[in-house]
């Protein structure tokens, strides 16, 4: 069986930046293991796979460990992929997953999704949080992430991730953010718990963070950065219960798998 693949780097607009994502567009859903030992193989942070059914798409995306129920940066990549290689009059396209219906428009090399918000909820800061960083944080939220605020870009920019403490907060993922100096604000996500140490730019913490932003700021759209060693920029949209993220996405590859089956 042969399968065609794609390798794009979202939410940036020049390669090698942003957060690479491999995309395997399917006829047919193959065995859950196929696709696990298929997204290990690939050894990026995600692997998205897809499915057309009727007017929309299917999609599922796996780290190389595990099975997610939402990535922001494989949607950007999937949507980049549908729209130039699938669907190349398309201008919004609809998929479905596990975290309900996503959608994704196009107004020229811009991408926007428009995902279910995640709003977090205060809660005590913990002895756990305090091990895992030097300073302590303004607050600590929950919500799909835990969410970390600090006072200081510089920190948050410069901070060394102590993973094995890290794996002790949520088991998806912690976020750490603070108001930009150059964007609105500023945000590093780690994901060691799904395999992942540092994801560099995280479509899918942007339904946490920006509604907290939004209330703080008491506005509705932001430009906010990533600061991970690759860097991302994405422009988001506080619309309530959903929330709108926007960036670019650059091809850096395309090709086969020759899976033998």
């Amino acid at each position: 069986m042969t399968l065609p693949i794609y390798h794009v780097d979202a939410f940036t607009s020049k390669l090698f930046s942003g957060n690479p994502a491999a995309v395997v567009p399917l006829e047919k859903w193959l065995n859950d293991s196929v696709l696990q030992n298929i997204a290990a193989e690939n050894n990026l942070s995600e692997t998205a796979f897809f499915v057309m059914e009727e007017n929309h798409y299917h999609i599922r995306w796996m780290t190389p460990a595990t099975e997610v129920d939402l990535c922001g940066h494989a949607t950007l990549a999937s949507a980049f992929v549908i729209f130039n290689f699938i669907e190349k009059d398309a201008t919004t396209i609809k998929l479905t997953s596990k975290s309900g219906e996503l959608f994704v428009d196009r107004d020229g090399e811009i991408l926007s999704l428009n995902f279910p918000a995640n709003k977090p909820k205060p809660y005590p800061i913990s002895q756990e949080v305090l091990d895992c960083f030097d300073v302590k944080p303004i607050e600590t939220l929950r919500s799909t992430f835990d969410l970390i605020v600090f006072e200081s870009e510089n920190f948050i920019i410069n901070y060394e991730p102590r993973i094995e403490q890290l794996k002790k907060l949520h088991h998806h993922g912690v976020i750490i953010t603070s108001i930009g100096k150059k964007a609105d604000f500023v945000s590093r996500v780690f994901v060691p718990n799904q395999g992942i140490n540092e994801d560099p730019v995280t479509g899918s913490a942007h339904t946490v963070l920006v509604p907290y932003w939004s209330e703080m700021f008491g506005k509705k759209n932001f430009r906010a950065l990533q600061v991970s060693k690759r860097g991302g920029e994405l422009y988001c949209e506080d619309l309530g219960e959903r929330v709108k993220i926007a960036g670019s996405a650059v091809l850096y590859s395309s090709g086969s798998l020759f899976l033998g089956l």
